[in-house]
């Protein structure tokens, strides 16, 4: 579920190369600049970067994931999947053994994957009352990020969003924010009607639960409706027809085929699912209406959890690479 946080001390990559190393890395528009990097192997196939933002206030990593074939400084760029972590989690977590096998996926393909930090930001430009300022978790992602890569570590225009949970709600988000930068956008178990009956509700009561007031990200619903519906997946998806979309979650809040017995029927995973399910449906079924091209998968049992998200990257992999033209490598 979305969760918030106020961006702390500046977070640099342990044991990195000092920022005397990355002088002559470009900046973006803003400013944002690399401060360090660490290669996370010996092949030099992932890295971790810092990010010193002035849309965050702060300094936060990001995890690259290279294809085979690439080089720094050359002139052939590559197709790029964004992927984003949920809430109460951090950049690290799509490449852990745990979690996903997408170090293995991501290798059959001629396809670069970023995962920046997101903290538990929402994925939004915080309304803090309407002032605005720090932290503009948009900017940081869609601007910083994305030119930093892009000018620095050859990344290229065929881009997809991928993410889970919070995250979800944030490729979908940032695929109507920010038209025609996405080819794709898959969104595991996110809530894509931020509008639905008890929906902003238990979204300020996850927000709240982090000590913070989550009357900042967004605004008061009933007050800034405005602002909400302007980030809402659903109510963006008119801006969406340039974007393919996979969407996918459960719905019954009952245990599904990957859940082990041990977990207790009561779980907040299945609490989580069975208010997230009728969004997707929602989003989904507005999106064929508005003739945008969508695949649905609602799978009704099963857990809040990265045993279905774990399959459902496996299911649209497939699908987004054919959208942003990568090719299978040897």
């Amino acid at each position: 579920m979305v969760g918030a946080v106020a961006v702390g001390a500046a977070t640099v990559v342990a044991g990195a190369v000092p920022a005397a190393a990355t002088a002559g890395f470009k900046k973006a528009d803003n400013g944002a600049s690399i401060t360090a990097y660490r290669w996370l192997n010996k092949g030099k196939t992932a890295f971790d970067f810092t990010v010193k933002s002035p849309a965050l206030g702060a300094s936060q990593n990001v995890r690259v994931l290279l294809p085979k074939g690439w080089k720094y400084n050359s002139r052939q760029s590559w197709p790029v999947v964004y992927a984003y972590h949920g809430g109460n989690d951090n950049y690290t977590s799509w490449t852990r053994k745990k979690n996903t096998d997408i170090e293995a996926l991501s290798r059959k393909w001629g396809v670069m994957v970023v995962m920046p930090e997101a903290s538990n930001g929402s994925f939004t430009d915080w309304w803090n009352g309407g002032k605005g300022g720090t932290p503009r978790w948009e900017e940081f992602h869609l601007r910083e990020v994305r030119q930093l890569v892009e000018r620095n570590y050859q990344a290229g225009g065929s881009r997809a969003a991928m993410g889970i949970s919070s995250g979800a709600q944030g490729a979908c988000t940032y695929a109507g924010r920010a038209p025609g930068m996405f080819r794709y956008a898959a969104c595991f178990s996110g809530v894509l009607s931020m509008s639905s009956p008890g929906m902003p509700a238990l979204l300020m009561y996850t927000n709240s639960g982090n000590g913070n007031d989550p009357y900042a990200i967004w605004g008061i619903p009933w007050i800034d409706k405005a602002n909400w519906d302007a980030h809402d997946p659903i109510h963006l998806l008119p801006r969406m027809k340039g974007t393919r979309l996979y969407v996918s979650s459960g719905t019954t809040g009952q245990r599904g085929p990957l859940d082990s017995p041990d977990i207790a029927p009561w779980d907040i995973g299945y609490l989580s699912e069975r208010a997230i399910g009728p969004t997707v449906e929602q989003f989904a079924a507005r999106a064929k209406r508005l003739g945008i091209p969508v695949t649905a998968h609602i799978y009704g049992n099963g857990r809040h959890s990265w045993p279905y998200w774990k399959r459902e990257m496996h299911t649209a992999w497939p699908m987004m690479m054919k959208t942003l033209g990568a090719k299978q490598v040897g």
